[in-house]
């Protein structure tokens, strides 16, 4: 593969754009969400709660009702979810996580149209899968995109 300038330029582009994204208020808001989810002592608790209650919990659903402890870890990890989603650095971080995954979509939406509009972009976010695009990966040829 011979470097082209074209090839380097758009390399270029890429670093730039990337550049861009990181120095994006989204991100700087995503990086301090996530500083402070991960050094408040309390929501590390919680969060270490939960993990260790999902081993067990991965167990039981291995049994299904049958296990002994269904109803009880059933339980449990619904409630530490909870706790765990309720906590307010948690819950920032997830909006701030959304709004950069969605800026993330858009940008792959963007670049990916600019080349055809029958490019399929993966996207978590179902606003951005309807219309061409979407579909089995045909280009849109079988009328499912």
């Amino acid at each position: 593969m011979l470097a082209t300038i074209e090839r380097i330029e758009l390399l270029e582009n890429a670093e730039s754009l990337a550049k861009m994204v990181l120095e994006s208020d989204i991100a700087e808001q995503y990086q301090i969400c996530l500083y402070k989810m991960q050094h408040n002592k309390e929501t590390q608790r919680k969060i270490k709660q939960f993990v260790g209650l999902k081993e067990l919990y991965e167990e039981v659903q291995r049994f299904g009702k049958y296990h002994p402890d269904y109803k009880k870890v059933m339980m449990q990890i619904r409630e530490y979810k909870r706790e765990m989603d309720l906590d307010p650095f948690v819950a920032e971080f997830k909006v701030a996580e959304n709004e950069l995954q969605d800026l993330l979509d858009q940008i792959s939406r963007l670049v990916g149209n600019s080349v055809s509009e029958h490019i399929k972009v993966p996207s978590g976010n179902p606003f951005f899968d309807n219309g061409h695009g979407s579909g089995c990966g045909t280009g849109g040829s079988c009328g499912c995109g």
